[in-house]
Parts: structure tokens; sequence; C-alpha cells
């Protein structure tokens, strides 16, 4: 149906997707209502690994611990609306056919709404992508079977996939966990709220920071791959063919034991028999053993990205993990990247961050935001962040121009400036000078790494702020640069959270946030939204990054930084399952 008649037929499709997932939880057993029985709870908080080796041992049957996890995705549900589609009854089925030697034996695992499932759609949050079910299961989730594991459940996401919130007309809102006002970030929000609430492990996908805001905004861990370690077929996307910054699907877990054992299971399956993304790199015990040991480890801080200052909270989960490595006995080498757009940084400090901003924003929407536009039926919402990038790269190149001039020369502001002047449709040969300079950049960086640097690991905050609140994507559309950077170098980096927000220590009043709101339009959209008494109690995360493709030193340097702070009493506690 033509536009605007076709509105009508988007309405019709919410109202199907939506109804039939009420009717499929209500339709559930009573198994999967009620309150958890104590053995319910023992079997949540046991580890992945010795719930599979009880699997293995005919201890415990899959569909048991299905039915506990399937309990604690309706509970979750009916505070966060987290769930896309409830797969639970074909899960039951899956059970009982489950490899019961595999290494992910009858463990339940959710997936971002992306992942393609056969008989399920996979909508993106579209709702001209429903009524399709899979007629084949994709690569990820063929491995993850063969694993052992029973998908059971598919979580919420952005339309768009471009937003740190995860709302959509087709499924409606997902709420923090912490706080029902907030965002439980994107694009994998979904997952994170249903984990941070009792799931188990999860799948999501990362093309700026979208497992790693998710984790960070509600208190839980999650590590965003280099390309070719995770496949990444088998997907379904807002932006087919988008190559500047490529997305990558990046594992998420309730806790780090779990993230870590989840990893290694995958990357020892021999991903590349399944995608031909994926490079023959098995899991690595050797590195990762070697950091998990090491008496003195180097590593990197990176107080400030040289954009926007972290707020307050941010600033404090970084020195609580500081103090605590430090305490441990490891070296702390404080690295200061060079001011935004200076002209003459120090021979020392790495390439500016500003610049990765700038250009990874350039590559990611080179097409002027015209194909994630394309999937939308007349009268479809469009994410408050992403209407925001489609509305200014759809301005006639000499109303931008002129506009990227006021900003620049009238409120004086060249960062902010120089974000919206690259912000545009690009050609071919515009676009392979992107490329080009994108891998220029990525040279500059691993040279820093290698002969100035020569740390093990870098740490930095995850966001400048803990969540947003709904909505907020609006003025904080360009506040994601902590996360973007490590996209457009290709590095993994894990989040490991550390504290939650407390307004005797966070706050930020009077002269304070109005000069970090007038430092640049970026900090402005930041900090209009920073407000540590609304955000009592929200989790506040820090990263942990490595080089390309080192994701076992990664995920040993999560384990080394949590160890530190346990030793201190400060190891954060995740939320109670209810």
């Amino acid at each position: 149906m033509l536009p605007p008649f076709d509105y009508f037929i988007h309405l019709r499709a919410c109202h199907t997707k939506q109804s039939e997932r009420a009717a499929r939880i209500k339709q559930l057993p009573a198994a999967y209502k009620g309150s958890l029985s104590s053995n319910e709870k023992d079997l949540i908080n046991k580890p992945i690994a010795e719930l599979v080796e009880d699997v293995h041992q005919k201890i415990i049957k899959p569909i048991d611990i299905l039915r506990t996890y399937g309990k604690v995705a309706v509970k979750a549900h009916e505070k966060t609306n987290c769930l896309t589609e409830v797969m639970v009854p074909e899960a039951e089925s899956w059970a009982e056919e489950v490899n019961l030697e595999g290494p992910l034996a009858g463990v339940p695992v959710s997936l971002k709404d992306t992942v393609v499932v056969q008989g399920f759609d996979t909508s993106v949050g579209y709702s001209r992508n429903t009524g399709k079910p899979a007629i084949t299961d994709g690569s990820l989730t063929k491995l993850l079977k063969d694993a052992g594991a029973v998908p059971y459940v598919k979580t919420a996401c952005p339309i768009t996939l471009l937003s740190f919130e995860s709302t959509n007309d087709v499924w409606g809102r997902c709420d923090n966990p912490h706080n029902p006002d907030y965002s439980p970030g994107g694009s994998t929000g979904g997952e994170a709220a249903l984990l941070a609430l009792g799931g188990r492990i999860g799948i999501g996908t990362d093309v700026a920071g979208s497992v790693r805001a998710p984790a960070h905004f509600s208190g839980i861990y999650s590590l965003r791959c280099s390309t070719g370690r995770w496949p990444k077929m088998g997907l379904n996307t807002s932006m087919a063919g988008q190559e500047g910054v490529l997305a990558v699907a990046s594992p998420m877990a309730r806790t780090l034991n779990d993230l870590v054992y989840f990893s290694k299971a995958v990357l020892e399956m021999k991903a590349e028999r399944y995608d031909h993304t994926v490079h023959p790199i098995p899991w690595r015990d050797e590195p990762f053993q070697t950091v998990k040991q090491s008496q003195k480890l180097r590593i990197g801080v990176i107080w400030s990205d040289g954009v926007v200052d972290p707020s307050p909270a941010c600033h404090r989960a970084l020195s609580i993990s500081i103090e605590a490595l430090k305490s441990a006995g490891h070296a702390i080498i404080d690295i200061t990247p060079p001011p935004a757009l200076s002209s003459s940084p120090s021979p020392t400090a790495p390439p500016s961050p500003c610049t990765a901003l700038t250009l990874a924003s350039a590559l990611l929407n080179s097409d002027g935001c015209t194909t994630f536009l394309s999937h939308f039926h007349t009268g479809e919402r469009n994410d408050p962040g992403a209407a925001q990038l489609s509305l200014y790269a759809s301005l006639p190149r000499p109303i931008r121009y002129l506009h990227c001039l006021w900003v620049r020369y009238i409120r004086r502001d060249p960062v902010w400036a120089g974000l919206l002047r690259n912000f545009s449709p690009k050609s071919a040969a515009e676009q392979w000078k992107l490329v080009a300079q994108r891998e220029a950049y990525r040279a500059s960086w691993h040279a820093w790494w290698r002969d100035e640097a020569k740390v093990d690991l870098i740490l930095c905050p995850p966001n400048a702020t803990p969540a947003v609140p709904h909505g907020g994507m609006k003025r904080a559309v360009s506040s994601c640069g902590y996360t973007f950077l490590w996209n457009l170098l290709d590095y993994p980096a894990g989040i490991v959270p550390v504290t939650k927000v407390n307004p005797d220590l966070d706050t930020l009043l009077g002269e304070s946030l109005r000069r970090a709101r007038e430092v640049n339009g970026v900090a402005r959209g930041a900090y209009g939204l920073y407000d540590a008494e609304r955000m009592k109690g929200l989790p506040v995360g820090v990263q942990v990054v490595g080089r390309r493709w080192c994701e076992e030193e990664v995920l040993a340097g999560m384990e080394v930084l949590e160890g530190a702070l346990e030793a201190r009493g400060e190891k954060y506690q995740v939320l109670e399952v209810e």
C-alpha cells in the first residue's frame, strides 16, 4: 500500500505483534509463573560452568533450567518490557533435543531482536519487517544450538539500531531495571534489562557502543569483540552494506564469570565453519592466563577523551577502579589525549579521539541516513537521536554550510561545527577518502600503543554520563565518543560495573554544571541530561580496552580489575532476583 495509507498497515502490524506477545506469555504453563522457589534462586546464582557440568552428569535436565529462566524472563518483562519474541514453547522442544555434551549444554540464551531464529520475525523494531518469519536459523543460532544452548527469548532494541535507548512502535519502550524513567541502554537494551534482572547470558551487536552502553546503564558485563572473532551472519540490520564502521555480534552476561565462560565456549566452536566472516582464531588460554596471573600489569588510563569530560559519577567509578588496581600492585600510566582540534599535540599523546568521533560519524552515515530511513512506514516514529541525524543529513548543502559557519564563528564551537560539517551524504569517491583516513588513523594508534604507551590494557569511562532518560538521545546523540573510538579502531572492549550514582558524591551544580555544558555541543547534549539526584542508584561502569583481536587479554583484565575491587570490598553487587 502506498503512503500515506500504509500508516494503517503499520498500526495493524504493531497491534498484531504486541497482542501475539501478550498471548504467548499468557498461555505459558504454570511453571513459568509465580514466585521463584529457593531451589530456582540457587540455580540462577550457579555459574554456567557448574550448570553445564550438571547437565553433562545428568544431575539436572535442560527443561528444568529453561523453566527457571523462562520464569525470570516473564518477571523481567513485566517490570521493563524487555522481550520481543517469546520463543519459550518452541524452546521446550529444543531443550529436549539439546546436545547434552556441548560446552553450553542446557544453558538458556537470550538474543537481541536482530538475531535470526527459524519461525520468528526479525523485525529490528520496524513494522515493515513483521509477519515475515525466518525459514531457517541464522548461522549464529545454529552455532548456539550445536553448542547445546537453548534460545528462549528475543529482546528489545531501538528502531534504526542507532541509539542508546530501546524504543520502537512495534514493541514499545524498554525501561531501565533500576529506574523506569531511564533507558536500559541501546541498541541492545532489552538484553541488558533482562540480564540485570536475573537472565543468564545473551548476545547483542555493537557498532558504536551497543553492548557496552547497555552494560554501563544497567549494571551487567559485556565484551565488544573485534571483527572476525564472533559470527556476524544470521543477523538482520537497519543498515545492510554499511562497512565504514563494522557492527559485530558480541556476548553479554549477568556475571563476569559467565561472560568469560560464554566467550570461551563460542570461540572454541570453530565458528568459521558457520560463518565465512569469522577468522579461525580459537580461544587462546596462554595470553588469558598471562594477564590474569601478572603481578604488575601496565594499565593506561584515559580520564577524558578531550571532547567531553566524564561526569562526576563516571569519574568516581574510574577513580575507584584505579585505586583498587594500585592497591593490587599494578602500574598505572595516565594517558592524556590532545585537546579537541589541537594544532600541536604532544608527541607522546595518542591520536585525537575527537578526530575519531568526527571520522566515525561521517563513515557510519555516509549514505545520508537513506538506508535506515528506507524501512519506515508512514507515521512510524523514529528514535529521537536518529531523527536528529536524518534531519541534519537532509538539509540542503548551502543551509548546512551556513549553519556550520554560525556554530563555528558565532557560537565559537569548532568541535560541534566539525561534526556537523562532515555529516552529509557522501559520493563513492568521498567514501573512499574516509576509509583511507580511517586506516591511517588506525595505523597511528597501532604505532602509538607499540612505541609510546607500551601498556597491557587501557581503562576509560564507557560514557560521559550514566543512563540517559527516555527521549534523551535527542540531545545526547553525539555523546558516544568513549565507545565509538574503539569501534573505529576495531579494538575489543569490555564493561565492568563498579558503583552506583550517589547524589552526595556525584552532584554537579551551578557554575560547575554551566561550564561543563558550555565546552562544546557534545558536552552540552550530555550534561543537559546529568542530574545526580534523579539518577540516584543508577549503575556506573568502566571500560577495559585491549589491542585488536586480544579478547582473551581484555577478559583477563576485567577479572583482574574485579578481583582488585573485591579485595577492597568494593565489588559491584548485581540486583537481587526477586
